[in-house]
């Protein structure tokens, strides 16, 4: 039987297959494509996942506001106390629904389990803010506690596979070594920068020995993504100098390279978004170095944020979704 909704259907179908034959979709797209047109149902799972992860983060930057805005109305003792239970809760949880530990991808027991723990490491680390804030025993000296909190995390992420955790033990490992957004803007010393380099050094080859050694793999992405976004302020705080900039922009230029590379090969788009982004950012500072025209400065990146924009999604297009 033939009707307007079955010629219709013909014809997406075909036009769907058109556009794959001209390199115009990938094939992962064609597929998703024509499965929605024949009304077949499709997961949710990632956006879902996303939104959950964002839900914890949210409860958490809530409870910490309320700690900080009503502790004093609330008193240290139900401060405390709720955070500790919430703590204790969570983590055990965890332990007691854990499967046997495997150093390959292991999935989770539950469909809870993951955001669970992540609650838990969240609240560790208001609870660890509130305590020094409160009683300052460390004299305002937070290098041991974020060196702790950066083994637990990772202690957490290994023992229950958690990729978000993991990514919180990274962040508690450079703050240890003093890499702080707060310093950003305001201390673009070449120290600063060198502590930088290190701790991409470090990260990035303990990431590479535990991937050879096969303890959790499929983390070794997560280790380069942070270690990418480290490198490439740590770069561009060189290249914003006013003097001595010209090596930090042959770097930062040959850093690009790398990752487009990587990206290309890997068939990863993210990397290769890095190198355009960050590329796009160095060479703009290299060109506007000493031009106070703002009418000019205006132009220039409405043309070319605009002409970045259309290549980027170009390229995600060839891309297709990222491996």
């Amino acid at each position: 039987m033939t009707g307007p909704g079955n010629e219709l259907f013909m014809t997406i179908l075909a036009r769907l297959e058109q556009w794959k034959q001209q390199s115009k979709i990938s094939p992962e797209q064609h597929a998703h494509l024509a499965g929605l047109s024949r009304g077949e149902p499709f997961s949710l799972f990632l956006e879902l996942n996303v939104l959950l992860y964002a839900g914890v983060l949210a409860f958490v930057a809530g409870l910490g506001w309320t700690v900080s805005t009503w502790s004093e109305q609330l008193g240290v003792v139900l401060v405390l106390t709720v955070l500790s239970t919430i703590l204790a809760a969570c983590f055990w949880y965890c332990f007691s629904r854990a499967p046997a530990w495997s150093p390959a991808e292991t999935p989770a027991p539950n469909p809870i389990f993951d955001y669970v723990l992540y609650l838990g490491s969240l609240v560790w680390s208001v609870e660890l803010v509130y305590v020094e804030k409160r009683f300052n025993v460390l004299s305002g000296r937070l290098d041991f506690p974020l060196l702790a909190t950066a083994v637990l995390f990772f202690f957490l992420a290994y023992r229950f596979d958690n990729r978000f955790v993991l990514s919180l033990g990274l962040s508690s490992l450079a703050g240890w070594f003093g890499l702080t957004i707060s310093r950003w803007s305001g201390s673009q010393d070449a120290a600063y920068r060198q502590y930088a380099l290190l701790y991409c050094l470090l990260v990035g080859v303990g990431g590479a020995i535990l991937q050879r050694r096969g303890l959790k793999p499929h983390f070794f992405g997560t280790y380069l993504n942070i270690v990418a976004n480290v490198l490439f302020w740590a770069l561009l705080s060189g290249v914003f100098n006013r003097e001595g900039y010209g090596l930090w922009f042959l770097a930062l230029f040959i850093a690009c390279a790398a990752s487009l590379a990587w990206g290309l090969r890997r068939r990863q788009f993210v990397f290769v978004a890095y190198a355009a982004v960050y590329g796009y950012v160095g060479v703009s500072s290299m060109f506007l170095r000493g031009v106070s025209d703002e009418t000019a400065v205006l132009g220039y990146f409405v043309v070319t944020g605009v002409a970045m924009l259309v290549l980027i999604v170009q390229i995600g297009r060839r891309f297709g979704r990222p491996a």
